[in-house]
């Protein structure tokens, strides 16, 4: 059997994902949005370096099909060899369905997929090992599908490329990310949008002529599997082939210098750049919103905050009384969203303790989630900055030395730490607060004996509560005060907790168990701390970071947005509710207000009990930036485009004014462009702050 049939297979598809490839570059090339022209030299890198860039990354990309080809064999299912891979994947996929492994653990739909993989390669062993007559049947029809499958995926690719393309000018980037965030929303849109149905009929009539193609030509390879040798020299090439991709595919890219942007583009890989945006997780506000001049956007910044500098939001805060050096408890619960809250309108009394530690609080029934995800409410607490395109700060690689309310706290001589009862190493948050001078408490810092429940997410918020008080005896006899961030797990999937602690079987793994053991959880760490000497020297900040479901009518619901916070001090903050209108990053700039500190800021956020204060508030998608004010909701987005929203308040006769939190959202067919100016001066000066590393610490 010769070399060029024992990789008959992948020749075929390669040539297939070249020449798809070369003909989507012909129509991008004469898109009408691609207006510009292109010399000699731009079209032989458009195409010469497209196609060298293409052909490395589906070296690197056919590494499964690489694995599936060469496990191909006949001699693994003689005897005994057959029945003890047969008896492992059956044993594997009995102990998958006995409920017990950490795929169940995690919840969703894990379990459903590993049971899915295990008993479709148990049944197709068992087919092919009992079956050997029909062996070559069953190969050709597993083959078959397979290759239809990356067919599929090379013309979908390439479909997919071509009406982003259509919508933005460019190949892949974060915004393709951020649909894979928001898939109900983006295969919405496209059911809206696009003719579907011929579409993918369209696609499914190509892919199954273009597998029947590759099939035809690479079915020599079936008939006559290389041997063991043969198999062995195979993979030592692709394994050289991979590496030399590996390292030339970065090379490639950075040849995409060329002044003509259209020109890079062309000549980029889609998948490449979707992996490069993935990695980076920012989105360029300068190049896919409306901007105006630096100067204009930071002058119509300062009539909303007083006293900043001319191309920063710098400014001193100045307190006319004295400070009070206090200890501080920023407590932020995972995906507690308002409507959780008896005093919101739920009936199922999942927040007992929550609901009464309001009553005794300094209560803000009006405040909104920057984001939807832990890290935008990580983001907004800890530097109050409105949320800025692309993925959060917290999971960028330009995340460290930023000003924080750490930085406040340490220059003010506090000690700082960041509490987690997971494992901080996820979602980057090792790296963010180590290097905006935290000092981490996670779950590798307890020990074993003090753990009661873990799950995948780390240990019970109950356990992580009794560290959380342990740490703060400790750092008390210091002298000095501190001020810790505590960052909860439990109201998360799987949802599980110790048994016998709620009224609610952790074995139903419900959300409603998880809020109401995160309520329990809190309620035994107050009891707890109450009876500790610092406490009456301690403030207690209590928050979500973000709401359980973002997913509505528009592309910013307000209510999924709409969550609870609070500040407890007994003996100094004197209980009562404010309704003003406020963000996320106003929560801590109200609270060292409330502290008479005097320092220096460059926080977005503001605090919302001076008179100076003018409601509005931050809510965002990675890519739609929301601004509310005057009852209106206005969205920025790419490609240049704004819409704006007339709010009006759904009437509830069984809540309180200040907790009625749905609103109608209608769209406005006449804009007000002041609200879209100031939408675009917060969100362009942040963008302008961060990239400029005005926003560090000096």
């Amino acid at each position: 059997m010769n070399f060029s049939k024992q990789i008959a297979p992948f020749k075929n598809l390669v040539l297939f994902f070249l020449l798809v490839g070369f003909i989507l570059r012909i129509v991008l090339l004469f898109h009408p949005i691609t207006q510009s022209h292109f010399g000699f030299v731009a079209i032989l890198k458009i195409f010469f370096l497209g196609f060298l860039s293409d052909l490395l990354i589906f070296i690197v990309a056919s590494a499964f099909l690489w694995l599936y080809l060469i496990f191909l064999s006949d001699s693994k299912f003689n005897k005994p060899w057959g029945y003890v891979l047969f008896g492992t994947y059956l044993a594997l996929l009995i102990y998958i369905l006995s409920g017990k492994t950490i795929l169940h653990e995690y919840g969703g739909v894990l379990p459903a997929l590993g049971i899915g993989f295990v008993g479709i390669k148990t049944v197709l062993i068992g087919l092919l090992l009992f079956f050997p007559k029909q062996r070559k049947n069953i190969r050709l029809a597993v083959f078959s599908i397979t290759i239809f499958i990356f067919v599929l995926i090379i013309i979908q690719n390439a479909v997919s490329e071509f009406f982003f393309w259509n919508e933005f000018g460019v190949r892949y980037n974060f915004i393709a990310v951020d649909y894979l965030v928001y898939t109900n929303t983006v295969i919405g849109n496209i059911m809206e949008s696009y003719p579907v149905v011929p579409l993918f009929a369209g696609v499914g009539i190509v892919a199954l002529l273009s597998t029947y193609i590759i099939v035809k030509k690479s079915k020599g390879y079936l008939d006559n599997l290389p041997t063991f040798i043969d198999k062995i020299k195979i993979v030592a090439v692709y394994a050289l082939l991979f590496i030399v991709s590996l390292k030339m595919i970065p090379v490639l890219s950075n040849q995409e210098d060329s002044p003509n942007v259209f020109t890079n583009e062309l000549q980029a890989n889609g998948i490449y750049k979707f992996y490069g945006a993935f990695m980076q997780s920012e989105l360029d506000f300068f190049k896919f919103y409306e901007t105006m001049p630096n100067n204009e956007a930071y002058a119509l910044l300062k009539n909303q905050i007083s006293n900043i500098g001319y191309d920063t939001t710098l400014r001193h805060i100045d307190s006319d009384s004295t400070e009070t050096k206090m200890n501080v408890v920023l407590i932020t619960i995972e995906s507690l969203s308002a409507e959780y809250m008896k005093m919101y309108g739920n009936e199922q009394n999942i927040t007992p303790f929550l609901d009464s530690l309001a009553l005794q609080s300094l209560n803000f029934s009006n405040l909104y989630a920057t984001g939807n995800r832990t890290v935008r409410g990580l983001e907004a607490m800890t530097l109050c900055i409105p949320p800025t395109p692309g993925e959060s700060v917290v999971k960028r690689e330009d995340n460290k030395n930023k000003f924080s309310t750490a930085s406040v706290f340490k220059k003010k001589g506090y000690q700082t730490k960041y509490l987690y009862g997971g494992d901080a190493f996820f979602d980057n948050m090792q790296d963010f607060f180590s290097g905006n001078g935290y000092d981490i408490v996670d779950k590798s810092s307890i020990k074993q004996g003090e753990i009661t429940f873990a799950n995948i997410w780390g240990v019970c918020d109950g356990d992580m509560g009794n560290k959380a008080i342990q740490t703060m005896n400790e750092e008390a006899k210091t002298g000095k005060p501190f001020f810790n961030h505590w960052m909860t797990v439990s109201n998360h999937r799987p949802f599980t907790y110790p048994d016998g602690k709620i009224d609610i079987s952790p074995t139903i793994k419900s959300r409603d168990g998880g809020v109401k053991y995160t309520d329990y959880a809190l309620r035994q760490f107050f009891a707890n701390a109450a009876k500790q000497p610092w406490f009456k020297n301690t403030v207690f900040v209590i928050v979500a970071d973000h709401c359980a479901s973002s997913s509505g009518k528009t592309e910013l619901p307000m209510d999924k947005y709409r969550i609870p916070a609070m500040i407890y001090a007994p003996g100094f903050i004197t209980p009562a509710n404010n309704n003003k209108l406020m963000s996320q990053i106003d929560l801590m700039p109200t609270l060292l207000g409330l502290l008479n500190f005097d320092y220096d800021s460059k926080f977005y956020g503001q605090d919302v009990l001076k008179d100076d204060y003018k409601p509005r508030a931050f809510i965002a998608t990675y890519q739609d930036l929301g601004f509310i004010k005057d009852n209106v909701l206005t969205i920025i987005s790419p490609v240049k485009q704004s819409k704006q929203f007339a709010l009006k308040q759904v009437d509830n006769p069984k809540l309180k004014e200040d907790y009625r939190i749905f609103y109608d959202e209608t769209l406005m067919t006449t804009e007000r462009q002041d609200l879209i100016k100031e939408s675009t001066a917060y969100y362009q000066t942040a963008s302008d702050m961060l990239t400029k590393k005005k926003y560090d610490v000096k």
